[in-house]
């Protein structure tokens, strides 16, 4: 879908859905894989508060920190199509705090992988995640 047809048919309904969890004093959070960093100004404008998943093979994830870092939550980081599957513990730690080093500066960062957990990332690389976080937290 193209960001004008986007902006068209979703960010209305949207925006009210949107504007009715805001009432109620909650936060909202979407789920959208892929770049959508095309429409993320038009989902802060109407209430954005955390935007899932980030995931680094479609988006640069330190830029969108720069960029919307003060405005806008992000859930995510951490590649599920190259690093957890494919990299070595080292690997996967690594990436972990280098993430969570460019992503936690003034907040507004959620650890997590980049989209769910498949069948194909080792337990050695899950449990090197789980190792790595606990070392930022």
């Amino acid at each position: 879908m193209s960001p004008d047809h986007w902006r068209e048919f979703i960010k209305p309904r949207l925006a009210t859905l949107f504007a009715r969890v805001k009432a109620e004093g909650l936060f909202t959070f979407l789920h959208s894989c892929g770049n959508v960093s095309e429409i993320i100004p038009d989902l802060i404008e109407i209430g954005l508060d955390v935007l899932h998943p980030i995931q680094p093979e479609a988006v640069d994830i330190a830029l969108l920190k720069a960029e919307y870092g003060d405005k806008l939550a992000f859930y995510g980081g951490i590649s599920t199509q190259r690093t957890l599957p494919h990299g070595t513990p080292e690997e996967v730690a690594a990436a972990v705090r280098q993430t969570v080093d460019v992503m936690s500066k003034g907040g507004g960062y959620i650890l997590a992988p980049g989209i769910t957990l498949q069948h194909d990332v080792p337990l050695e690389n899950i449990l090197a995640f789980i190792l790595a976080a606990e070392e930022t937290a």
